[in-house]
C-alpha cells in the first residue's frame, strides 16, 4: 500500500484538535462532518502521560457499539495517507482499537472504539 492511498479515518474525539493533529500527523487536515452510526460516546482517563501532553485533556471520548440503529455519535472524517493512519494507531492508547465502521453518510471510515 503507498502513501498516495488515501484511507477515510473518522474522529470524534481529540484527533479533530489541530494541536493533536499537528503532534500526529504534521499538518493539519481537512475533514468533512459525518456520525457514527449504532454507537454511544463515553469518556475514559488517559494514564499516558505523552498522549495527555498533546491534547491538553486528561479524559478522551470513547465509543462502544450499542446495537441501536438510532444512537449516533457526531464528528469528523477525514481522508489521510496509510502512513498517517500508522502514526493515528501510535497516538491511541490501548483502551482504543481500530475498527472499520460505516457512517451516517454510508462512507466506510476506520475509527477507534473501545478495546
Amino acid at each position: 500500500m503507498s502513501d498516495s492511498h488515501q484511507e477515510l479515518l473518522f474522529s470524534y474525539g481529540t484527533l479533530q484538535l489541530p494541536a493533536v493533529q499537528q503532534a500526529t500527523f504534521g499538518r493539519l487536515l481537512q475533514g468533512e462532518p459525518d456520525a457514527l452510526v449504532g454507537f454511544r460516546r463515553t469518556m475514559v482517563k488517559i494514564d499516558d502521560p505523552q498522549v495527555v501532553a498533546t491534547s491538553g485533556e486528561t479524559h478522551h471520548p470513547i465509543v462502544a457499539a450499542s446495537g441501536d440503529a438510532a444512537d449516533r455519535v457526531a464528528g469528523t472524517v477525514f481522508a489521510i495517507s496509510a502512513a498517517e493512519l500508522a502514526h493515528a494507531d501510535e497516538y491511541e492508547v490501548d483502551d482504543y482499537r481500530r475498527v472499520e465502521a460505516e457512517l451516517a453518510s454510508g462512507r466506510r471510515a476506520w475509527v477507534y472504539v473501545q478495546a
